[in-house]
């Protein structure tokens, strides 16, 4: 049984990893729930309180990667219209492989800025880069979390 759980908490940390910049999987969450089913060999015992306060950063972490981007548009001078664009754009991004998910809410944010105001071209721009500089602090966030995860799992089963 212990050979499975590692099989199977081994596999949620690497695809937490590519989750952290595939909006499509949720990474820190599948990277911590590789942490818990390590926790239930009998190799590792990780103690409550890591586990719960793991898990509260999990649910910090998940909760600002979707306003960081907000508030990058919203901080270099983008409007409600910047924000859906942006948000929108992510969306179509997924869709449209690496390049449309880095830059999916760039082009999203410049969208909706110029639909709300045709004339301000170069506040679509910057309202597009605040929401760039959002999905990079995001996903930079993500990568470290689950990188920190994945060095616990890791060392907790070498030396468990």
């Amino acid at each position: 049984m212990d050979i499975l759980l590692i099989a199977l908490g081994l596999t949620c940390i690497i695809v937490g990893f590519l989750g952290s910049f595939l909006p499509v999987l949720p990474g820190p969450p599948l990277s911590w729930a590789g942490l818990l089913l390590l926790h239930f060999t009998t190799k590792v015992d990780y103690s409550i309180q890591f586990l719960v306060i793991t898990a509260i950063v999990v649910i910090i972490v998940s909760i600002m990667d979707y306003y960081i981007p907000i508030w990058g548009t919203k901080k270099y001078g983008g409007t409600v219209y910047g924000q859906k664009g942006a948000t929108v754009g992510l969306i179509v991004g997924i869709f449209t492989g690496p390049w449309g998910i880095i830059l999916g809410p760039f082009v999203g944010a410049v969208v909706g800025e110029l639909i709300h105001d045709n004339r301000d071209f170069q506040k679509a721009l910057k309202s597009g880069f605040g929401a760039f500089l959002g999905f990079l602090a995001g996903t930079l966030m993500k990568i470290i979390i689950c990188i920190v995860f994945a060095y616990y799992f890791i060392s907790a089963w070498i030396t468990g």
